[in-house]
Order: structure tokens, then sequence, then C-alpha cells
């Protein structure tokens, strides 16, 4: 079963000063753009590929279109409680790590049994993060 990698678009868009708060639809396109190519390639020292990976968004990103590699989910309401919701229902019995520097979402998430990174890990060097 591929591992399942869920990223919080709403801290690791905000994790880099580009403007993003102009255009928060577009923000999280391009993030889900980079994305892509992890699911087949894996992230590097963190999980080999196949991925599963699951993009979630809120707000004004909420009509963000699932793209090749990147199932995206709109929350409803909080997309921490989303994100804690999809590592409760799909993250069971298989390597579950979700994209975060949000502290209260990393502790609900690892209770669950969920790994954790921060938004360097899908950004990579130079795009900020922690």
């Amino acid at each position: 079963m591929d591992a399942l990698v869920v990223v919080d678009a709403a801290n690791v868009v905000g994790s880099v000063p580009d403007g993003w708060w102009r255009d928060r639809h577009g923000a999280a396109e391009r993030l889900r753009d980079a994305l892509a190519g992890y699911a087949a390639d894996g992230l590097p020292g963190l999980l080999a590929p196949p991925l599963e990976l699951v993009l979630v968004v809120e707000g004004a990103a909420r009509g963000v279109e699932s793209a090749k590699g990147v199932r995206v989910v709109p929350a409803a309401g909080s997309g921490d409680d989303r994100i804690v919701r999809l590592v409760a229902d799909e993250g069971g019995g298989r390597d579950c790590l979700v994209v975060t520097a949000d502290r209260g979402l990393r502790e609900r998430v690892q209770a669950l049994g969920a790994r954790v990174t921060g938004p360097r890990a899908v950004w990579g060097p130079g795009r900020g993060g922690a």
C-alpha cells in the first residue's frame, strides 16, 4: 500500500513570503503542481515511492482541482480538522506523513500515529518553511 502524504496547503503556502496572500487560489495551484513529482519519485530522506499525495485546501483555495499525482481535498470548515479526519480514515495500516508547521495539528496527527515534517520537505531549500 502506498504511503499517505497529507499536505496542509494553507500552512505550507504561508511559509513562503512570496505574495501568496494576493492570490491564495493560485498559490495553492502552484503548490499542487510542485507536489506532483513526489508521487512517483518519493520525498527524499522521508518516504520512498510510490506515494499517495493529498493536498487539503480551505478558504479561497477551495476551488483548486486535483491533478495527476495529487488529490485535492477541500475543507468545508477547518483545514486542520479535515486533515485529522483524513489521517484517521485513511492513514491506518500504512505509513502516513503530514506536512505542516502547525504545532497543534502536529500533536493531533501524531496522536493518531502519523509522522510529521515541515514545509521545507516539499518546497525544498530556498523556498522557506520550517
